[in-house]
């Protein structure tokens, strides 16, 4: 089977939509699917306004028209809801062409944080968005509720995976004996730093990442140490040489690094909310409070064989089984229309063949 995916989010961009895919595009072909993206570099782009690294989109019609045939896909899964979605969701309604969608990143949330645009303006929008596909993928069940009850249909579940053979306990310490309290992940407002910079807590704290509040938060922050950006053996060793993971966001919609701190035998510190509620079992693989002080605190006293034990829940294996699932019930509420038979229908001049985009969304 082969799956198109349509992303706004590719490499060099690091978060967890980036993540998802890469991982699942290694998976698939072990279960006899594999996925070709079709991302922004397809298309003419310009500097996404607050985060110029990433690339916004101008995705023309004819341009999308020929990227999707010439990937010839016998399924069409969208993962983002930015102009590279927008533009095969509309080639998919009208062509009546099936697709899927995931819900990846709560962007009313973070829209309203930072422009303070009403929360229901965005969530009608994605609303609209979603609904016209034959099913959302969403990764936690206490989102999924939210979605219900918003108004969102057809929604899936799929879960998220950690390599443990990459993510284990290290016998390093790269920040001191510490106490050592570690954040991972993109360094902007959506993710609510500041509580946690503002904390009051013996030892260091570690910011691993990168993004458009670094600078602001490096200046305001003197005392903390900023790494930049980390991956492969050096992203495991810091959260090894750490003493507690703290995820001071209240608006992700999973938090892979969490399960990625947790395979490394480093406790969450988080407020019980969407995500840390789903990923975490608070008092086992970590705390869960309305005071984040105290839940870093108490997360000292955790064991750490029994955080890495609960890790292995976890495996991208199952994730990709799953969301093979999700797309077979998808396709099969609507068999009479399949992209073989729109390609079909096609005018000959439409059917021409165009390179496509394979790069990593």
């Amino acid at each position: 089977m082969r799956i198109l995916v349509a992303t706004d989010a590719c490499e060099p961009q690091v978060n967890g939509v980036v993540t998802t895919y890469r991982r699942l595009a290694a998976e698939l072909p072990a279960f006899g699917a594999t996925l070709t993206f079709l991302t922004p570099d397809a298309f003419s782009a310009i500097p996404c306004p607050t985060y110029p690294e990433i690339a916004l989109a101008l995705p023309g019609r004819r341009t999308t028209d020929q990227s999707i045939r010439a990937a010839a896909p016998d399924a069409i899964h969208i993962a983002t809801e930015g102009p590279v979605g927008w533009s095969v969701r509309r080639w998919c309604r009208d062509n009546g062409v099936p697709f899927t969608t995931s819900f990846h990143t709560r962007f009313p949330e973070y829209i309203s944080a930072r422009f303070g645009l009403p929360e229901r303006w965005s969530y009608a929008a994605l609303r609209a968005f979603h609904n016209a596909g034959q099913g959302i993928m969403v990764a936690a069940p206490s989102l999924a509720a939210v979605l219900a009850e918003r108004g969102f249909k057809r929604i899936l579940p799929w879960t998220r995976g950690v390599a443990l053979a990459e993510f284990y306990p290290r016998p390093v310490r790269l920040f001191g004996e510490g106490p050592v309290f570690l954040y991972v992940g993109r360094v902007a407002i959506e993710k609510n730093l500041a509580e946690f910079l503002n904390l009051r807590l013996p030892g260091c704290k570690v910011i691993v990442g990168d993004g458009p509040q670094r600078a602001e938060l490096e200046a305001r922050y003197p005392d903390v140490h900023f790494t930049g950006r980390l991956f492969g053996t050096d992203l495991a060793e810091a959260y090894a040489s750490a003493d507690v993971f703290v995820f001071p966001s209240r608006t992700d919609t999973f938090g892979i690094v969490m399960i990625e701190a947790m395979a490394t035998g480093l406790p969450i510190a988080a407020y019980p909310v969407t995500g840390p509620r789903d990923v975490v079992t608070d008092g086992v693989s970590g705390i869960l409070s309305h005071d984040l002080a105290e839940a870093c605190q108490r997360a000292l006293t955790l064991d750490r064989n029994v955080v890495r034990a609960a890790a292995g829940a976890y495996s991208w294996s199952n994730a990709a089984q799953q969301f093979l699932a999700n797309i077979a019930t998808a396709t099969a509420a609507r068999p009479e229309r399949t992209f073989a038979r729109a390609n079909r229908d096609a005018p000959p001049a439409r059917r021409g063949v165009w390179r496509r985009s394979t790069r990593l969304g």
